[in-house]
């Protein structure tokens, strides 16, 4: 699996500088998993768009509507939020230096993409990019 934390995800459906490279990079390997909560997360990106005027409501709507039938159609992998993974996102955390800063929903995205046997992760937010490494995982941005 390519493990896409969901900024990557949403970065498929909006026009940002790296919004081709992330699009193309997605539609030429199958298989782009992220963790479940990531779909809140891309709709949260969606209507933070809507309310900087990124986006009028009409396309918000569109947006929503496009990543809710990507999703229904496979183009996206989720993987569930279990017992067991927010066991091991606590521990993982526990043994991080008190130096690394983490907010818990990367936490639990770069525990999962380790858990998944991912070797990266692909992310443009610089909080993951820092953490990745303690995870064992490599940050890509593209």
């Amino acid at each position: 699996m390519i493990y896409f934390d969901s900024c990557y995800i949403a970065k498929f459906y909006l026009a940002e500088p790296d919004s081709p490279n992330v699009s193309a990079f997605a539609k030429d390997n199958a298989n782009v998993g992220c963790l479940l909560i990531g779909k809140a997360e891309v709709v949260v990106v969606f209507h933070r768009k809507l309310r900087e005027r990124v986006v009028d409501l009409s396309g918000f709507h569109l947006l929503c509507d496009q990543f809710e039938a990507d999703c229904v159609s496979g183009l996206w992998q989720w993987r569930p939020v279990d017992d067991a993974l927010l066991a091991s996102s606590a521990r993982r955390v526990r043994g991080l230096a008190a130096t690394t800063f983490l907010r818990a929903a990367d936490g639990l995205h770069l525990t999962c993409a380790a858990e998944e046997g991912c070797t990266a992760i692909h992310t443009s937010d610089r909080h993951m990019i820092a953490a990745a490494p303690a995870f064992g995982l490599q940050a890509v941005t593209l």
